[in-house]
This record gives structure tokens, C-alpha cells and sequence, in this order.
């Protein structure tokens, strides 16, 4: 049932998410076409795919822990890579929106085997990605995929969302020293979110919230799996509604929030 109700939501999103063509607004047409729609290849792509491979075709097993759950218990990291990791198209896309905003603080909730922090990593290497995950096992398998991959940028932090993601936003670790600061820490800040972890309505609201308080202008939230349950839904149209959030943008899978000042608000379904 629950299947049927998620196919339903996604033939009621392609009637109404629109092309380049019902696009208004120059700042959303020009992501689209150019960031988006775009279909160019990167170097980077490759290796992280193989790297994808080989997880897929990996006949070890970890203890993976559940928070959501408490339960725990041995799985395959080829049914982790295939179920929880992100799939091509939209690591891709990921990439190329980190490519595009050039942001210097990135900040993953949900590392999973490290493929979609791969891409938001190997997009800009001057940019801190800091990438939390709730199953040590887990992160401990990411962390070789980084190693493989030659990714030094990226700092994995351990524990419950709940509160290791309030301990990252008050320890200074998101604190930049740019060239353009002349070397010196500027304030902590988040320049790019990427939330991909507890797909519930109030955990989500909560990770918003927080994070919110150390944007700017020019921060980009990106949310996973916003038409995934009824709840996610819910926590997606409140983020919509925020009086912060001035643009958002549903491509179904994924949902981009943007709070530029000089952009008038308004919500865009648009097809990928």
C-alpha cells in the first residue's frame, strides 16, 4: 500500500513539475539549465561510481546500529550501498550544486557509506565537510571510501543527530579561515546543508531550526526524500512557509531551500 501511495505521489509531481520553458524567475532558470538539467561529466564522477561498484559487490559485513530503532545487528555493505546510499544522478547533482556556489562549510547529516560526501567533497577540495553518522561501523566503512578516494577535506563526527549536530554548531568546528579573511577564523557559519538522515517530521523541523540559525544570505539546504512518507511532506511545506526561506525548489527526491534576500518567495516543482 505504502508503494502505491509513493507512485501516486510521484505521477500527481510529473503533471505538474514544469521544464526551463514555465520558468519565471532568471535566478531558477539559470540554475536549472545550468546546474540542475545540466548533463556534463566530471572526472570525479567516475571514481566515485567505481568506488560505488565495489561496495556493491563487497561480501563483507558490519554491525550496524539503528538509532531510530535501538535494534542492531550484521548487514551486508552491498545491501548498505544499495539501499542507503544516494543514487548516481542525484550525487551528481549534488556535486554540481556545490560546484556552482563554491560554499567553504558543508554540513552532512546522514554519512551512510560516505558516496554522497564523496561528491559534495571532491566538488570544491578547499571547501570543510563535516559529515555526521549515528553507526560507528558504518562510518568506519566511510571513512576507508574517503581514504580510497584521496578526500582530505572531510571530518566525520560519530553519534545521535539529536545531539551531536547541536555540539558541531557550538564548537567552532564550522569557523572558516579564507584567503579572503586574510587567514583569520570568521564566525561559524553553514554555507551548505545537506540533510539526508532521521526522515521523521519533528526530527527534520528540529535539524532545520539549528542549522538555520547559522545561515546566510547565500546558504543552500538540501533535504532528502522530502515526498518519502506524509510526514516528510509536512515538515517539507513548513519549510516552505518559513519567513527565512525565500526559494524552494522540488524535484521530488530532493527538495533546495535558498534564502536570498533580493529573490521574491516563491516554491518551484520542477521535472529532472
Amino acid at each position: 500500500m505504502k508503494n502505491l501511495a509513493f507512485l501516486i505521489k510521484y505521477i500527481r509531481y510529473q503533471f505538474s513539475a514544469k521544464t526551463a520553458h514555465g520558468i519565471h524567475s532568471p535566478f531558477v532558470f539559470q540554475l536549472y539549465n545550468e546546474v540542475i538539467n545540466h548533463k556534463a561529466n566530471y572526472y570525479a564522477f567516475d571514481r566515485i561510481e567505481l568506488l560505488r561498484n565495489k561496495l556493491l559487490q563487497s561480501n563483507d559485513e558490519i554491525e550496524v546500529k539503528d538509532l531510530g530503532t535501538g535494534t542492531s545487528g550484521k548487514r551486508k555493505i552491498s545491501l548498505i550501498a544499495e539501499r542507503a546510499a544516494k543514487n548516481k544522478k542525484y550525487g551528481e547533482l549534488l556535486y554540481r550544486l556545490v560546484n556552482r556556489f563554491k560554499p567553504e562549510i558543508i554540513l552532512e547529516l546522514g554519512t551512510s557509506l560516505g558516496i554522497s560526501t564523496a561528491y559534495l567533497a571532491s566538488a570544491n577540495p578547499n571547501s570543510k565537510v563535516i559529515t555526521i553518522e549515528g553507526c560507528p561501523s558504518t562510518a568506519g566503512a566511510a571513512k576507508k571510501c574517503f581514504e580510497a578516494l584521496g578526500l582530505k577535506n572531510i571530518e566525520s563526527v560519530i553519534g545521535n543527530f539529536d545531539f551531536e549536530l547541536k555540539n558541531v554548531l557550538e564548537s567552532g568546528i564550522l569557523a572558516s579561515a579564507s584567503p579572503s579573511s586574510g587567514g583569520r577564523n570568521q564566525e561559524s557559519r553553514i554555507d551548505f546543508v545537506f540533510f539526508d538522515g532521521n526522515h521523521k517530521k519533528e526530527p527534520t523541523l528540529n535539524y532545520f531550526t539549528q542549522c538555520l540559525e547559522y545561515a546566510h544570505n547565500d546558504s543552500v539546504f538540501v533535504f532528502d526524500d522530502i515526498h518519502w512518507s506524509d510526514e516528510m511532506e509536512e515538515a517539507w511545506e513548513e519549510i516552505k512557509k518559513h519567513p527565512k526561506v525565500t526559494v524552494t525548489i522540488d524535484l521530488f527526491f530532493l527538495g533546495i531551500v535558498f534564502f536570498r534576500k533580493e529573490q521574491v518567495k516563491e516554491n518551484f516543482i520542477l521535472k529532472m
